[in-house]
């Protein structure tokens, strides 16, 4: 009676939260902002521009953020901004965000803004005159757009040595070039993709290095509503993919968007056009190909320019970035660790040597290294004599012959030639965790193998240090576990073991679980949360459940042909159902093959499953049921229960995980936590199978409420087939 109201009490405070909630989300709703004034620049095409036919603002980032304004709920009004700088508009009250940023700054009136996650990186590169040579950084004096105030205030603190010179508009900056009051000019790669297509700018060149890349956010005064509204529009910026930011990017910068103006063919073609109509239509179809050919030249110098070294042709530091986000995308099972190379008194080598040995000694390490990579590896150039390398984990002789391939000819090259240099290179290595494929932090992992190879620099001790050396043996068994799942499966190393069931009332086994063991040949027993655990971040999970499942049609099968028909659950694992797979009529072909009926075959799912891919997995066990499958939801009270899923999985059993009993807590409150599950279980008409039972307490507590079918340690621990047939043999005897 007290478990009983108790379990009353509970459903009564619930039904109350519940009601308070459905009243409050209506005028939570009414109070939200759904519209958002973004106010932008319009002079910086193809990032933000004037469409001739539309007149509306559109662009890279209007896209960026109309796609992130539309996941996080609103709608978007853009306004041309009419303040001379981005730092004074943000002071207008008519705005609610202001774009783009590239870091929090202060408004002109001194006002704190808060700004948004990154929707992509900017590069930044100078513009010159063809002929002209461009003095060193520290004595660089560059012209900027009065727009871009928060360009030069980042510019500023990056470069304390450059004087920035500002204009009302590109055609001033230029004049300004042209006249020697300035040696360069400062804007985004992607503007001058655009501005460079002028025929009067024929004479201005890209120099080949980039500056540095600069992130596009959107900001809005530090209040409590623009907290809000920069928190909401960051929900919708993480649900932009790398893959739409590139097809927007591409799609601008290959628009035809620079139209040419009376002046400009007057300029190029002026003694053509005086020629006379006759030849009117040859000197257009020469302009099309020339704007073709020019824009195209563009496209792909600005490409080479951001993503490669001009010097060692590997990739950038951008293009390195580029290349290390799109590898752990496409290989997130895949074991990598990221080095951080110096060469050692590299400014001695260019000093004693000279710069073209120093040059030379680069190259040579580039192209080395190149050789020793696959595809899905990658080698940039950080700056100067650093280099970053992302490679996959191997065994300690690849390992090895990395060191006589790559880094002992590097070391010998001034000796090879006759001279007594020695190169020394530092080393430091971070390795990938599972959390760095989850969420991709390029400069927080470079940063960390920067950390380990300055240990090495500092303390005199080896060529390299890990930063992280636990997680490199880590990675180095997975790997070996990873690349030895096709020997094993051929070797027959892959072994299933039972576990019974029991009704603990008749004393007799009622089915078993079936378990993955795997024999190593070289390590042993590997542990199944081990091998498990990397199968499935590798997604070759599948390859092996597929073995699992054979083995048990097998079995039953083999039963089934002395006289036993039996009942035997497999599991599924979450990266089993793939909607490019259909996991039902895998099994459907399995019982067809082996002459089973559905009840034999038992399909156990988690429940973290459940919760974490609710549609594809309820839609795969709705099939599965539809083929006859009994389907149970296993682990259930495992830490990701969620009550209210029940009313919507369609399972016809459910796997109490009692380990919360056998845990440290309140017992008593555990007994109630049971009961409560228990009787709810019952009340839903479904199955109860209790896993984990370990004493006979907890068989007998169980028994009293009526949950009669369990698996434990208690009973029996997972067994061989062999062992599994004799307990069976002897039960069945009593």
């Amino acid at each position: 009676m007290a478990h009983k109201n108790i379990f009353e009490r509970l459903t009564a405070v619930l039904l109350g939260i519940l009601s308070v909630l459905l009243f409050a989300m209506p005028a939570f709703a009414q109070n939200s902002k759904n519209e958002l004034t973004v106010g932008v620049p319009v002079d910086r095409c193809p990032i933000f521009y004037i469409d001739e036919k539309t007149k509306e603002i559109t662009g890279i980032g209007a896209d960026l953020m109309l796609s992130a304004a539309e996941s996080a709920g609103y709608t978007v009004k853009f306004e041309k901004i009419t303040e001379p700088t981005l730092k004074e508009a943000i002071d207008n009250s008519e705005y609610d965000v202001v774009m783009p940023f590239g870091s929090a700054i202060e408004s002109a009136k001194g006002k704190k803004i808060v700004v948004s996650d990154n929707f992509f990186q900017t590069p930044f590169t100078l513009v010159t005159l063809e002929k002209r040579e461009v003095p060193r950084l520290n004595s660089l004096k560059v012209g900027m757009l009065k727009s871009q105030g928060g360009v030069v205030q980042t510019v500023m603190e990056r470069f304390p040595h450059i004087e920035v010179e500002l204009y009302n508009n590109i055609d001033e900056s230029v004049k300004a070039l042209r006249k020697g009051e300035i040696d360069a000019l400062l804007q985004n790669s992607y503007v001058w993709s655009y501005v460079l297509q002028k025929p009067a700018y024929s004479d201005l060149i890209v120099h080949p290095s980039e500056m540095f890349s600069m992130d596009f956010r959107a900001g809005a005064p530090d209040t409590e509503e623009g907290r809000a509204i920069i928190n909401r529009l960051n929900g919708g910026i993480s649900h932009i993919s790398d893959t739409q930011i590139q097809a927007v990017t591409l799609d601008y910068t290959s628009r035809k968007l620079y139209k040419y103006t009376p002046s400009d063919f007057c300029y190029k073609y002026g003694l053509v056009i005086v020629l006379g109509a006759l030849l009117l239509l040859a000197v257009l179809v020469i302009t099309l190909q020339r704007f073709y050919s020019i824009r195209k030249d563009h496209e792909e110098k600005i490409r080479e320019i951001i993503d490669h070294d001009p010097l060692t042709g590997v990739l950038s530091k951008t293009g390195f970035r580029k290349r290390v986000e799109e590898l752990l995308r496409e290989n997130p099972g895949t074991p990598y660790f990221l080095s951080y190379n110096n060469i050692r008194d590299f400014k001695y080598i260019n000093d004693s040597l000279g710069r073209i040995a120093g040059d030379d000694l680069l190259k040579f390490w580039s192209a080395k290294s190149l050789e020793n990579l696959s595809d899905k590896e990658a080698i940039g150039r950080i700056n100067a004599d650093r280099f970053a390398v992302l490679r996959m984990i191997s065994s300690d002789k690849d390992m090895r012959r990395d060191e006589e391939v790559v880094f002992e000819p590097v070391q010998n090259f001034f000796i090879n030639q006759g001279k007594d240099n020695r190169v020394q290179i530092s080393s430091g290595i971070y390795v990938l965790t599972p959390d760095d494929f989850k969420n991709i932090d390029f400069d927080h992992m470079l940063d960390l193998a920067r950390v380990a190879e300055k240990r090495v620099r500092e303390e005199h001790e080896g060529d390299f240090a890990f930063y992280n050396p636990e997680q490199w043996n880590k990675g180095k068994r997975v790997a070996e576990i990873i690349s030895d799942l096709s020997a094993a499966i051929e070797k027959d190393e892959i072994e299933v073991y039972y576990q019974p069931q029991v009704n603990y009332n008749t004393g007799r086994i009622t089915g078993a679980e079936a378990l993955c063991r795997w024999k190593h040949s070289k390590l042993g027993w590997i542990q199944p949360s081990e091998f498990i655990t990397a199968l499935e971040e590798a997604g070759l999970i599948f390859e092996l459940d597929k073995i699992v499942w054979e083995k048990v049609c097998k079995d039953l099968r083999k039963w089934e042909d002395i006289g036993y028909h039996r009942s035997v659950s497999v599991n599924v694992s979450r990266g089993d159902i793939r909607e490019d797979r259909d996991i039902c009529e895998h099994f459907n072909k399995l019982i067809q093959t082996y002459r089973l009926t559905p009840d034999q075959l038992r399909i156990e799912i988690t429940e973290s499953a459940y919760v974490e891919s609710p549609e594809l997995i309820i839609e795969a066990t709705k099939k599965l049921r539809s083929f006859g499958f009994k389907v149970e939801m296993d682990d259930f009270g495992s830490g990701y229960s969620s009550l209210h899923m029940l009313k919507d999985v369609p399972v016809d059993c459910i796997k109490l995980d009692l380990h919360f009993l056998t845990s440290s807590g309140d017992p008593e409150k555990s007994h109630t936590i049971v009961s409560c599950i228990i009787q709810m279980v019952r009340m839903l008409g479904l199955e109860l199978i209790t896993e984990g039972v370990e004493t006979v307490e907890q068989a007998r507590f169980l028994q009293s409420m009526g949950a009669s079918i369990m698996q434990g340690y208690y009973f029996f621990k997972p067994m061989p087939l062999e062992d599994f047939e004799k307990t069976l043999r002897e039960y069945e005897k009593d």
